[in-house]
């Protein structure tokens, strides 16, 4: 039986998957080249100012190189995107290696085939425990009709069954 007051990380991690989420792939342009990680951790924050926010690990080591740049674009996954996920979240890797994108207007990658994209400059960001709460400004964005979003629920990628109609 579980014990109702256990809040470790692993049953942390177990509880909140409970929560399915889209994916997205944060990406920037450094000196040194494209850099981006993949992120579920994303939602609107306001809609007045145009905000967003996302937490990255404090061991990322691709966060810190999108922070001096102080914009990023984040990138959100369709299903047919679900191998891309997995390599932007491997590190070490070029994780741009054959990946079609182009440069948003404050010069961030853009993923060809991303189901929506909104380019940010950094806004704020704070300390969140073993994560870091990152704040964006929106300056620009774009979303396609045609494509259904890669989730993750439970540990693993879902999708989302038949359209029902559902009263509010």
């Amino acid at each position: 039986m579980n014990d109702l007051n256990d809040v470790s990380p692993q049953r942390m991690r177990q509880i909140m998957g409970s929560f399915c989420s889209g994916v997205t792939i944060v990406t920037a342009q450094t000196p040194a080249g494209p850099v981006g990680f993949t992120c579920q951790s994303f939602t609107s924050l306001s809609l007045e100012p145009p905000l967003v926010t996302f937490n990255p690990s404090v061991t990322s080591t691709s966060w810190p190189r999108i922070r001096e740049v102080g914009s990023f674009c984040v990138n959100v996954l369709g299903t047919e995107q679900q191998e891309l996920s997995g390599t932007f979240a491997r590190s070490g890797a070029d994780k741009f290696a054959g990946v079609e994108h182009r440069l948003s207007d404050r010069g961030n990658p853009i993923l060809d085939a991303a189901l929506a994209w909104i380019d940010c400059t950094l806004h704020a960001e704070h300390d969140g425990g073993d994560h870091t709460i990152v704040v964006g400004e929106v300056h620009g964005m774009h979303a396609r009709e045609d494509a259904e979003p890669l989730i993750f629920y439970r540990g693993g990628y879902a999708r989302l069954g038949p359209a029902a109609s559902l009263a509010i």
